[in-house]
């Protein structure tokens, strides 16, 4: 039980370390200009296409499902390194739904009577999106950790 102590402590200690240094200022506005830029490239795309309501309601919903998927993966993660206790049902699922997600997104895509360039717009601005909410989402941890660290 002891030696589990330790382990335990010593995994902590080390990940202190990974997390001492602050995002830079650049990467901070980069990641959030990424994800503004995503999301709202998607989003006009999908009020300029001609495609039905229901069809534009359909990617609306994939993205916002698909961004929290991707800031839960990036949760657990993360708590998994720090040493925060994950249940692996929730990992799974997290993983699960972020899978699910894009695959919704692909199938969706490949079905859709789109030009080929329309396909990769809105595949590209939606993978752009999923990429920078996990980088803010990190950010943000990442200042949140050591602001409780400084007090």
């Amino acid at each position: 039980m002891e030696n589990q102590v330790k382990i335990e402590t010593e995994k902590k200690e080390k990940v202190k370390g990974v997390f001492d240094a602050k995002p830079t200022a650049a990467f901070i506005s980069a990641s959030w200009a990424s994800l503004l830029i995503g999301m709202v490239s998607f989003c006009v795309g999908l009020w300029n296409a001609t495609m039905d309501l229901n069809e534009k309601g359909y990617y609306f919903t994939i993205l916002l499902f698909g961004l929290f998927s991707v800031i839960s993966v990036q949760k657990t993660v993360r708590d998994r390194l720090e040493g925060i206790p994950v249940t692996d049902i929730y990992y799974g699922v997290s993983w699960f739904v972020t899978i699910v997600s894009i695959l919704l997104l692909v199938i969706g895509l490949w079905n859709a009577n789109l030009a080929l360039s329309e396909k990769g717009f809105y595949g590209i601005s939606f993978f752009l999106s999923l990429f920078a909410a996990i980088a803010v989402q990190k950010n943000t941890r990442d200042i949140k950790f050591l602001e409780q660290k400084e007090s």
